[in-house]
């Protein structure tokens, strides 16, 4: 099945979505406000302390096997499954609030004590050090070794200051997102893949009187200091009790396994909502990641001056960045992450993924993706609503992926974990907001056309849609040819007249 971009639908979309966020409103959070199903066009300023913790031996789990097999992946799952639990057990514990898991990443936030009350900041900032003390305890003990689960290793990041709270996600999948160099730092801390334990950066530290440092992703805190937290803190609820609340929920409510079905492409259709371990997906796809670069920067720089802007430039970029993969190219949002979305593709039966067609589509949803970010930037500036330097950086990979939903009943968190996810975003990662970048197992399963495209470096600059359309079509790639006859001509005036003056020659570099 070939998929088109259009201009006229983007343009279209990208209008309603404009006019959505014309008003925006932005109110301060205070007590025991609610942060759920937060409206379009509306934000939060919240003041907190916002912790990140990476399990670092997620990737050791995935890579136990020699192939990536179903078991491989039951392994992995069952270990996130049993993690999942502890961890959302000591958060509800702790008056905490999960913000998101992703994969091997958590986000929590601590908003208790108010600022209303004497040393708010250094209390929060102390609770949050206690609480990961216990996290890394508990997680030590959650294993199962007759099932071959080992205890999950925790890097943990802890900053503190005011964000943005705003609506992320759609439908039945509606959670705050936090906007600000709190949140940033803690994960830019967290996610560091160096040495376990608990890093704070400097905000953090001065605010529980400790010294400022050179280096903080490299100062963990010693376990003096963070005993001093504990006792600060008083959590009131200990290791030994969350382990054995754990074992009993795990006997109340087992685990189940893990049972995989493969989905009928496209995996537009799938409903994320109704899986669940027992009813997981897993089949040959492409995982994409397309990150707004410089966004970070961004917000830092708008936030306290204008905090409206912030909200409509993330509200548009993403809705039209799903809009792409879901509408256009019939894939599967599988989350946001921040600025950054997460999907996958599949093209071909209920049986069988077309393999070298799954990743031609894949280059060309990559190119529209970028042809509609670049128009979201152009009408936002026409708007005035933004100026600046933002990009886009999109990674892909193909592999076995999975697709379910972990934890218990009410509280379940969707997952969509393998090699070729991390592999996505590692590519992703490695691009500057120009630059598209496919993974080595795709790149090796692709068409000769796509390899002409990224070249021996797997790396491609200012790749869009028509670009992309017409060096496959040109190379014969079957579903770009198909997508040419449907139209491509016509998307855009501007674009056909760069059509007519020659797209320039594709050389299998990368291109300024």
């Amino acid at each position: 099945m070939s998929h088109t971009w259009n201009h006229e639908r983007a343009n279209n979309h990208i209008d309603k979505k404009i006019e959505n966020v014309e008003t925006v409103t932005i109110k301060q959070y205070g007590r025991d406000m609610s942060l759920e199903s937060i409206a379009t066009n509306v934000a939060y300023r919240v003041d907190g302390v916002h912790m990140y913790a990476d399990i670092q031996n997620l990737r050791e789990m995935l890579d136990v096997t020699g192939v990536e097999g179903p078991e491989c992946h039951k392994r992995a799952l069952q270990f996130l499954d049993q993690h999942y639990r502890a961890v959302n057990r000591i958060l509800n514990r702790v008056d905490a609030r999960r913000v998101d898991f992703h994969n091997q990443r958590l986000h929590s936030l601590f908003t208790k004590p108010y600022n209303s009350e004497t040393d708010a900041e250094k209390k929060r900032v102390q609770r949050a050090v206690a609480t990961a003390q216990l996290m890394i305890t508990v997680l030590n003990e959650t294993k199962d070794t007759s099932a071959k689960i080992p205890a999950a290793v925790l890097r943990v990041g802890i900053d503190t200051g005011e964000v943005l709270a705003v609506n992320n996600g759609r439908n039945r999948n509606r959670e705050p997102l936090f906007l600000g160099d709190a949140a940033n730092h803690a994960a830019k801390l967290a996610s560091n893949l160096s040495k376990k334990g608990i890093y704070l950066t400097n905000a953090a530290r001065l605010a529980i009187g400790l010294k400022k440092v050179d280096a903080p992703q490299t100062t963990v805190l010693t376990r003096d200091e963070i005993k001093d937290c504990e006792d600060a803190a008083d959590l009131n609820v200990t290791a030994d009790t969350i382990i054995k609340e754990w074992s009993e929920d795990q006997t109340k409510t087992p685990f189940g396994g893990i049972v995989f079905k493969r989905h009928t492409p496209p995996f537009s259709t799938m409903d994320i909502p109704a899986l669940t371990p027992g009813n997981s997906r897993r089949q040959e796809a492409v995982s994409i990641y397309a990150d707004i670069d410089g966004f970070t920067a961004y917000v830092a720089n708008s936030i306290d001056q204008n905090p409206e802007n912030v909200v409509r430039v993330l509200h548009v970029l993403r809705a039209e960045l799903e809009r792409v993969l879901s509408a256009e190219f019939k894939g599967r949002r599988i989350r946001f992450i921040g600025d950054c979305v997460h999907g996958l593709i599949c093209e071909g039966t209920a049986a069988t993924t077309e393999v070298q067609e799954t990743i031609s589509e894949a280059t060309r949803l990559a190119g529209a993706l970028r042809s509609s970010f670049d128009l979201v930037i152009e009408k936002l500036e026409k708007k005035k609503y933004f100026s600046g330097k933002l990009g886009l950086a999109i990674g892909f990979d193909y592999g076995p992926m999975t697709v379910t939903r972990l934890g218990v009943k009410g509280s379940r968190v969707r997952c969509s974990v393998s090699r070729g996810v991390l592999s996505s975003e590692n590519e992703q990662i490695r691009c500057n907001g120009t630059e598209t970048a496919i993974g080595q197992s795709a790149y090796d399963k692709a068409s000769d056309a796509v390899r002409q495209v990224f070249g021996s470096k797997r790396i491609v600059a200012n790749f869009d849609y028509l670009e992309a359309t017409e060096a496959l079509a040109d190379s014969g790639d079957k579903a770009a040819k198909s997508a040419r006859l449907a139209g491509t001509a016509a998307i855009t005036p501007a674009i056909v007249r760069a059509q007519e003056q020659a797209v320039r020659p594709y050389c299998g570099v990368k291109r300024a």
